[in-house]
């Protein structure tokens, strides 16, 4: 996308403040439920553009809102957290704050909802109120239901979110219909044995020898047990065990995640886990307990909502600029319990920088083409303008 391009989208003023803010936050992160600074940052920028706004402190959400003709809302929302982690990408404006990174791009998803609330309050819709939502902890916890349980959200009728990735560039939109990430489930796995002497192994029950059992075998739940078009994770990412070399391990502990689309692919991985987990410790003489934690349930883009946002992205950037994704990520997100009450729409808005390497999400190296932050909120402004003219009474 031109520069000329972009800014017939969005004025040099308000894509400079974008940037202005974006950056702060960037330099300043916080982790889930801790966003205190970031929420004061988001509050000032509310107050300038005279946009009226609730916050319940420290760990809730904010939520502003437009007022229009007072008929009911839809809603655009962001994330406020960043993730734990060391930044290596060596902006000028890299985290001053140790051990927190925004390698997730919430920044720019705040400046882009903050932008978007600019252009909106320039030329107000004729029709409805529009809320501007700004979560906590959508990297752990589930922050998204404060903000449900606050009841700020009751008569909403669409809501809209969207993520910066370098999988697109600089002008593509991702709109899709239907699953668009799958159900992020917990396990945790504790294996007691009985230790013993390194040298005197029949003597000792090995909690390490049943620990790699289960990590090889648990792998077998994806690869022989689930349909191969039904797609599905399970992966291992903690194990601790042991305190020394010559001492036969007594406890270990296997912590992992479950990643599924379909909720009878998730039932049968957790029945998978159990049973497997039972027979390790009834063929070694251990005691292995686990524990199933639900996590995020799958994003599903409702109908309308995703055929609103198509036409958004159309009007605003032309029609190549929708692209499709044949598949669900098989990542988590907490947008999905929006979803579960109000209709809405979730996109992936490209932020590729020319002439770099392709780096994921939640690489401390993770950073943005700040042009995006441009389409984000032209995008914005007009999903909430085209979902108040077609679903507002």
């Amino acid at each position: 996308m031109t520069a000329l391009a972009l800014a017939a989208l969005c004025p040099k003023d308000v894509h400079c403040r974008m940037v202005n803010v974006r950056r702060d936050i960037h330099q300043h992160p916080e982790l889930a439920f801790e966003e205190a600074e970031t929420a004061r940052r988001i509050m000032a920028e509310l107050d300038r553009l005279g946009i009226g706004y609730s916050y319940g402190g420290v760990g809730e959400g904010i939520v502003a809102r437009l007022k229009g003709d007072g008929s009911t809302p839809i809603a655009l929302r962001a994330e406020m957290d960043a993730l734990p982690g060391y930044e290596t990408t060596g902006l000028s404006f890299a985290s001053e704050n140790e051990g927190r990174v925004h390698a997730c791009g919430h920044d720019a998803h705040m400046a882009m909802v903050l932008g978007s609330a600019a252009l909106l309050k320039a030329d107000p819709p004729k029709r409805g109120d529009v809320f501007f939502v700004f979560q906590p902890a959508e990297e752990k916890g589930g922050g998204s239901r404060r903000v449900i349980r606050s009841g700020e959200l009751e008569d909403v009728r669409a809501i809209f979110g969207g993520h910066v990735t370098h999988h697109y560039e600089v002008g593509q939109v991702m709109v899709n219909e239907g699953t668009i990430t799958a159900q992020s489930d917990r396990f945790e796995i504790r294996i007691k044995g009985r230790a013993g002497h390194g040298a005197r192994p029949h003597e000792a029950t090995d909690a390490i020898v049943i620990t790699g059992l289960l990590i090889t075998t648990l792998q077998t739940l994806v690869s022989r047990e689930i349909d191969p078009l039904h797609p599905s994770v399970v992966t291992i990412g903690q194990v601790e065990a042991g305190t020394a070399p010559n001492i036969i391990a007594e406890n270990a502990v296997l912590r992992g995640t479950i990643r599924t689309t379909l909720p009878e692919v998730k039932d049968k991985i957790h029945n998978g886990l159990r049973r497997m987990a039972a027979a390790a410790g009834e063929l070694h003489n251990a005691e292995v307990e686990i524990d199933l934690i639900d996590g995020y349930p799958p994003v599903i883009n409702t109908r309308r909502e995703t055929d609103i946002a198509r036409r958004a992205v159309q009007q605003s950037f032309g029609p190549d600029a929708v692209v499709t994704a044949d598949h669900p990520s098989m990542g988590g997100e907490d947008f999905s319990y929006y979803l579960q009450q109000i209709p809405g729409c979730y996109v992936r808005i490209g932020a590729r920088i020319p002439g770099r390497e392709y780096i994921a999400l939640h690489n401390p190296g993770f950073d943005i083409d700040e042009r995006a932050l441009g389409v984000g909120a032209a995008y914005f402004d007009r999903v909430a303008r085209l979902a108040l003219d077609e679903l507002v009474a």
